[in-house]
C-alpha cells in the first residue's frame, strides 16, 4: 500500500533498506581486539576460557561487563507523561 505519489511497494523497500543498513552497520563494528586478559581487569577474578575463546580480547569478566553495561540503564524518578494520575500522586 502505497500513498500520494509513492509506487506500490515503495514502503516494504523502505524498511528492507532500513534493515540492511542497519544490518551492515552493525556487522562493521569492531568488537575487543588482541589478546583476551586471563583475569579481568576491573576485579581481578578468572575470565572463564569459554568467554575468552568466544570474544577474543575481551578484558572483563561475565559480572563486571554486565555491571558495566547496566550503568547507563539507571533512570531518575520523575514521571514525564503528564498523565492526570501522576500529577496527582
Amino acid at each position: 500500500m502505497a500513498g500520494g505519489w509513492a509506487k506500490d511497494g515503495a514502503v516494504g523497500e523502505q524498511i528492507e533498506a532500513s534493515i540492511s543498513d542497519e544490518l551492515a552497520r552493525m556487522q562493521a563494528r569492531k568488537g575487543p581486539v588482541g589478546d583476551s586478559l586471563t583475569f579481568c581487569a576491573e576485579c581481578e577474578e578468572e575470565i572463564p576460557e569459554a568467554r575468552r575463546v568466544a570474544i577474543p580480547g575481551v578484558k572483563l569478566c561475565i559480572d563486571c561487563a554486565q555491571e558495566r553495561d547496566g550503568r547507563g540503564a539507571a533512570r531518575g524518578g520523575i514521571n514525564r507523561r503528564g498523565s492526570k494520575d501522576s500529577q496527582l500522586k
